[in-house]
């Protein structure tokens, strides 16, 4: 077992290890007048590890009450997050109980954006159950919901009271899910690890899960650090993201997150390489890992359809778009576009017009 610690407005530990789901209850108990739990999960997961948590909050003294929602981001709403607010309400919790998430990352923004904003804030802990919420979004404190045409534009810092990361629940995780975990993992290895990143060629990530999530969240920490609120280095974690996102908009969100963060990580360091920012071994040697974990590499939309949607990105600031563009394997830099040039500026990188 692993244990990472996050000093920013709020501290919390990161807990990684194999069977730690039966344990929540009890470590739940070391925050001050909790009573009552809202337990918030989706169809999918909580009827895989729903009960197990919710009987170890309750053998620990805790009166939980249970919000399962739709599986998808397109319950990541507005909708869905003020049903959750009036389910705390009914339930009649207090500033002083807590949220457990447990889920993915669609549950975790959801719960966490809640627990920011009911009651002007309360307590809440991170269970995620998929790859790319353990190693990035559970960690961190950014919260969301999406609106009907952009993502996580409405939403707050707020970190947890605590991170519960069982390695056990990837063995459920769907194969899909796994290469969208592989996906932030080897981001973080282009952002600034190329130790990491060799180490998710030369073995497979499944086969050292707890090192490997426990080598990102201590990256993010790191980031968190120094940057909490977004405004400098934490940026970089946005590498692949911001066509990413277009991506998953454009696709309706059939397109899940890691596969379009895969193609965004792609068409940005293609774009750099024709602007003589990074090599074509270094883009290379990104195409060849993303291939190994069967990653898509291709944009398929024109610049025509992407442009209105960078837009409307939470980057876009001042008539100018901020970018992460690789340098090489491990080096990245912030660097912005103008709105006027971001059709040409995508088009530059191979992306038809």
């Amino acid at each position: 077992m692993n244990t990472v610690h996050v000093s920013a407005s709020g501290s919390y530990d990161i807990v990684i290890g194999q069977g730690l789901l039966p344990s929540i209850g009890e470590r739940m108990k070391a925050f001050d007048k909790v009573k009552k739990i809202a337990l918030v999960s989706d169809d999918n997961v909580y009827p895989l590890y729903g009960e197990t948590v919710k009987a170890a909050m309750e053998a620990a003294g805790f009166e939980v009450s249970v919000f399962v929602f739709p599986h998808g981001e397109h319950s990541k709403c507005l909708k869905t997050y003020g049903e959750l607010l009036e389910f705390m309400d009914e339930k009649h919790l207090s500033r002083s109980d807590m949220i457990a998430a447990l889920g993915g990352g669609v549950t975790g923004d959801l719960a966490g954006f809640a627990a920011a904003t009911y009651q002007r804030g309360i307590r809440f802990v991170q269970i995620p159950t998929s790859l790319l919420a353990m190693v990035d979004s559970s960690v961190g404190g950014k919260t969301a919901v999406d609106l009907a045409h952009s993502k996580n534009q409405v939403g707050a810092f707020w970190q947890p009271s605590l991170v519960l990361i069982d390695t056990d629940v990837l063995a459920t995780l769907p194969d899909a899910e796994y290469r969208c975990g592989c996906s932030e993992i080897i981001k973080y290895g282009v952002l600034g690890n190329r130790t990491l990143f060799d180490e998710c060629l030369k073995t497979p990530i499944k086969d050292q899960a707890e090192h490997i999530i426990t080598v990102c969240v201590s990256m993010k920490r790191d980031t968190v650090e120094q940057d909490e609120f977004d405004r400098g280095e934490r940026m970089k974690l946005n590498l692949g993201h911001t066509l990413g996102h277009v991506a998953e908009a454009l696709s309706d969100f059939q397109t899940l997150h890691g596969q379009a963060v895969s193609m965004g990580m792609a068409a940005i360091t293609r774009i750099a390489v024709k602007q003589g920012i990074c090599s074509e071994e270094t883009l290379n040697e990104l195409l060849n890992i993303l291939r190994v974990y069967e990653l898509p590499t291709e944009m398929p939309y024109t610049a025509d359809q992407m442009v209105d949607i960078m837009l409307t990105d939470k980057k876009v600031a001042g008539g100018t778009l901020r970018v992460i563009l690789p340098e090489e394997i491990g080096v990245c830099r912030i660097d912005s576009v103008p709105a006027a040039d971001l059709k040409n500026w995508l088009i530059s990188g191979g992306i038809h017009e």
